[in-house]
């Protein structure tokens, strides 16, 4: 089982260091398999004065920073096609990011870097329908593609996780990550931001790996309180440990 693991955002390159170190020390000890995550930037945030992160340049070469002092892989989500080619230098696997899954220039460039891409499924997509996303990607030079289920709109600032949507996608062919924590974000529900319910966290994290699913993200902090990014719906850093144990001996159940 593979666990997609780290800040939402790249607050500084100590602060993406610092965690890397320290979830590897956890995942190592579990003998977990796992890939660290952060973002350079945060295209899509709802208000102007939301913070983005240090941008393409920077956050790439803090990144590569990252990985030459921890030595673990990374993954980071890029929003246009022309960033492809820059971020596969120093990733180990390009994410797509919901809202944008459906931009075919995006999921084409991506594909062409030869490096596995994560496609996380749009809130408003049907499962069945991300085989086509996949199909896109395949054809365009993908050699191995993850699908990221992270719920679907449910009314206004709330969304909802349709665990047959795991069964589902992976029908087709494609192993299925559950993203714990964006699932349970409230969409522009903190007045200019998301908020969300992080004591649910560990409810759908387990539900989906009881389900079939092959890996789990999640966003990851060690003072969500004050994250400048997703806090309300990170994983405090402190729950890590047990909640990747609980999810391995569901998964060896399962």
């Amino acid at each position: 089982m593979l666990f997609i693991l780290g800040p939402c955002v790249i607050e500084s390159e100590d602060h993406a260091v610092r965690m890397a170190a320290r979830i590897k020390r956890i995942c190592e000890s579990l003998k977990a398999d796992w890939i660290f995550k952060a973002s350079f930037d945060k295209a899509n945030r709802l208000s102007l004065g939301s913070y983005r992160g240090p941008g393409l340049k920077e956050g790439l070469r803090i990144l590569s920073v990252v990985k030459e002092e921890t030595g673990v892989r990374l993954i980071s989500d890029i929003h246009e096609p022309a960033q492809a080619a820059p971020a596969a230098e120093i990733l180990d696997m390009i994410q797509i990011p919901a809202l944008l899954c459906r931009q075919t220039d995006l999921v084409v460039a991506a594909a062409r870097t030869g490096i596995p891409i994560n496609l996380k499924k749009g809130q408003f997509m049907a499962p069945d329908d991300m085989a086509y996303i996949a199909v896109k990607a395949r054809e365009s030079g993908a050699r191995e593609i993850w699908i990221t289920e992270r719920g679907t709109t449910f009314g206004y600032h709330d969304l909802v996780v349709d665990m047959r949507s795991i069964p589902k996608m992976r029908a087709h062919g494609l192993p299925v990550i559950i993203d714990a924590t964006h699932a349970v974000q409230k969409p522009g529900a903190g007045a200019g931001c998301s908020s969300g319910d992080s004591a649910m966290i560990p409810t759908i994290a387990a539900a989906a790996v009881a389900a079939g699913a092959d890996g789990v993200f999640m966003e990851v902090h060690d003072d969500p309180a004050r994250a400048k990014s997703d806090g309300p719906n990170s994983l405090d850093l402190e729950h890590l440990s047990a909640l990747v144990a609980r999810l391995a001996r569901i998964r060896e159940a399962a």
